[in-house]
């Protein structure tokens, strides 16, 4: 970010995938941003025990952000189709999927953990650490109906080849 000529006070929203360590990173930097997040992602989140998925030292600050308490399978954060949250529950309670559709670039689909692997999809497979397989079955169905609909393309965060060929901060992508 720092890079790019950003700092987190510049951030306005953040959305997290879901819970887990790997991608709540450093998350309370932004505790100044208006936080998007389903209620029972965010239960799990702070539950007096949480799983050992979870690192709430690297979250922990979000507990008293502005927050919105996403409802809808689909939250359109600017109410002009650019950015979309849509709920992908299964890996986690409250996990969700991010569209965002790019000038140039066309829309784009960022998978959280729907998906880990492109072989998850190609062969219909899913870890066996899914806190629920048949919510995982039902979003992952969902998605493959909103990206043919909306013909954006799937990254899956755990393709270590395809994020090798991405642009890397500070490059972007329009």
């Amino acid at each position: 970010m720092q890079a790019a000529g950003y700092k987190p006070a510049d951030v306005t929203y953040l959305a997290l995938s879901h819970y887990h360590w790997d991608h709540t990173a450093n998350a309370s930097l932004f505790a100044g941003a208006t936080w998007l997040v389903r209620q029972v992602e965010r239960d799990a989140m702070f539950a007096d025990k949480t799983t050992g998925t979870s690192r709430p030292g690297t979250y922990a600050a979000l507990k008293n952000s502005k927050t919105v308490i996403v409802t809808a399978d689909e939250h359109d954060v600017f109410g002009d189709g650019t950015v979309i949250l849509k709920a992908a529950a299964g890996h986690t309670p409250g996990h969700q999927v991010l569209y965002v559709k790019l000038p140039e670039t066309g829309p784009v689909v960022l998978s959280g953990d729907l998906y880990h692997y492109p072989a998850e999809r190609t062969k219909g497979r899913s870890p066996t650490f899914e806190f629920n397989q048949d919510q995982t079955r039902a979003s992952r169905a969902a998605l493959e109906t909103f990206l043919t609909k909306t013909k954006a393309r799937l990254w899956i965060q755990h393709d270590f080849t395809a994020h090798a060929a991405l642009k890397k901060a500070p490059e972007y992508y329009k």
